[in-house]
């Protein structure tokens, strides 16, 4: 009854309403399919963007990769360790000790107990249980932190020279890679310039305004300079594949060299001389090693002296494991010893070990005065070799520039027939030697300004 009865007010929808509804329906549904369709479709791929390396950023990824620097940020940081570990040796020390120990009983008499067979041992069944506090104090645990604290000083000083070393080579890897990609650049358009006055020769040719001879020689040089061009690709290869040995897990990984476009000035000699004085690791490396001798002088000296041993024991050592024993008798107690050794007679071993520190510490001496002489040596030539190099910029900017400036004027001529082949192919060369040679002036400014600063500590 209650089926019939619904059935009987269901109302059918009109055809015209139910085909109104149906259109709404499908053009509300145009858009999601379209956007489907669009989300389908394979998204436009973007140009790979290869990483931009400056100078500062290729010192922080060579410093993470070189294996030498790597080695000696590891000794420096050991180094210092051992320094703690030297400091701690000055500290008392405290152990816990734990022993059970049985030992096989005799047989007892008639009316008397069974003792232990071992007369060393206390008791058939001995217990320790004991915390021990020892301290030795003597002029040799002394020495042993002053040659620590120099051995990190050394490993310190070693680390830097390895940095500054490592970004001496970097920055002329830099920019060695720097101007091989200049110098492709010159060969390409040495290239081009090759192959132009090529295609003048044979129209002056064909106009009968040169002879075939300028299309011969104008035809060898454009081969020459095609065969520049494959080698300064090679060089640009090679260079770019050094500096990415230093950089990149994978050498061969595109990176984009940036530089700055200013040449940056050199800094007075005054100042030079100044930040090497303090800051020069060659001569705090030579200082800490003279440091080292002199600790293992002081650690041979303090054989001949008397070493003293304070040890406090506090706990158990008892034939039961307890605090009080059966007849109420208590266990826990301490005790305390002083010792004091004095050498007497060892046959000259303390006597030949304080000559031998004593020749290793006259050896470290004469390393260190070398080393201030070298040092005021290296400053001088580097300061010169960095003037002399800046000196030089301007002169070669205006070189390459009259170069290409002759060049230009020199291809007038002889299109307008006031010039010969000759005069030609020198003016290329010219040119070629002209800016191949400001890119070799700003490498080797840049190199001498890197070694100077790496000696002052600047860099």
């Amino acid at each position: 009854m209650w089926n019939n009865s619904r059935r009987g007010k269901t109302r059918r929808l009109p055809d015209p309403l139910l085909g109104a509804i149906l259109f709404l329906f499908l053009v509300a549904s145009l858009p999601t399919a379209n956007s489907q369709t669009a989300g389908d479709a394979p998204a436009p791929s973007l140009p790979v963007q290869h990483p931009v390396i400056t100078l500062a950023e290729a010192i922080h990824r060579a410093e993470a990769n070189e294996p030498i620097y790597a080695a000696a940020s590891a000794e420096s940081r050991a180094s210092a360790l051992d320094r703690a570990i030297a400091r701690g040796g000055l500290l008392p020390s405290v152990v816990y000790h734990n022993q059970a120990t049985y030992t096989q009983p005799t047989s007892p008499a008639a009316g008397s107990q069974s003792s232990q067979i071992f007369i060393a041992n206390n008791a058939v069944h001995e217990y320790a249980s004991q915390a021990s506090i020892n301290e030795r104090l003597g002029l040799n645990q002394i020495a042993g932190v002053r040659r620590a604290d120099a051995a990190s000083a050394l490993a310190a000083a070693q680390l830097e020279v390895a940095r500054r070393g490592l970004i001496s080579a970097v920055t002329g890897l830099f920019y060695g890679s720097l101007a091989a990609d200049h110098k492709l650049l010159v060969a390409d358009r040495a290239r081009q310039e090759a192959d132009d006055f090529t295609s003048l020769t044979t129209k002056r040719e064909q106009a009968r305004e040169a002879a075939h001879a300028d299309v011969v020689k104008a035809q060898l040089v454009a081969q020459q300079r095609q065969r520049d061009l494959q080698d300064a690709k090679l060089a640009a290869e090679k260079a770019r594949l050094e500096l990415g040995v230093l950089l990149f897990p994978d050498p061969r990984t595109p990176y984009t060299l940036q530089a700055a476009d200013t040449v940056p000035q050199l800094i007075s000699r005054e100042d030079v001389e100044q930040a090497a004085a303090k800051n020069n690791p060659e001569l705090k490396s030579a200082l800490s090693t003279l440091a080292v001798s002199n600790a293992d002088m002081l650690s041979a000296r303090a054989a001949y002296l008397p070493d003293l041993g304070v040890n406090f024991t506090y706990g158990i050592d008892a034939p039961q494991f307890a605090v009080n024993g059966p007849d109420k008798t208590r266990n826990l107690g301490y005790s305390a010893s002083v010792t004091l050794d004095i050498p007497v007679w060892d046959w000259f071993s303390t006597q030949h070990k304080v000559k031998q520190s004593g020749i290793r510490r006259d050896a470290a001496q004469v390393a260190l005065t070398a080393t201030q002489r070298r040092l005021i040596a290296r400053l001088d030539e580097a300061y010169s070799e960095a003037q002399a190099a800046r000196d030089q910029l301007d002169s070669l900017d205006a070189s390459a520039a009259t170069a290409a400036e002759s060049l230009r004027l020199t291809r007038l001529r002889y299109t307008n027939g006031e010039a010969t082949v000759l005069e030609i192919v020198d003016a290329q060369s010219a040119y070629v030697t002209a800016e191949n040679a400001r890119e070799d002036g700003r490498v080797r400014y840049e190199t001498a300004r890197a070694d100077l600063e790496t000696l002052t500590g600047t860099l």
